[in-house]
């Protein structure tokens, strides 16, 4: 039996979206992200644009950089939505 091909993933870096209070953090992750991303508020929501446009991480999410040099956003557990 031959193994199945894996599959191509692009690993590279990533960083958590911090809280909001955590100032050095933010500082960090500004930086890291560079014309890339925006903090949008005070309460700790950052905007990064990604292959597929702008998107939203929040504190827990993480922001991920491809070794192509691309950031993507991965959301930490569920979202609720507003009715």
């Amino acid at each position: 039996m031959r193994p199945s091909p894996s599959p191509a993933f692009d690993h590279g870096a990533a960083l958590r979206v911090p809280p909001a209070h955590d100032g050095r953090s933010w500082t960090k992750l500004l930086y890291w992200l560079g014309a890339d991303g925006q903090a949008l508020d005070e309460t700790g929501l950052v905007q990064v644009s990604t292959p597929n446009g702008l998107m939203v991480a929040r504190p827990g999410d993480w922001i991920v950089l491809s070794v192509g040099g691309q950031f993507h956003v991965a959301h930490a557990g569920p979202r609720t939505l507003d009715a």
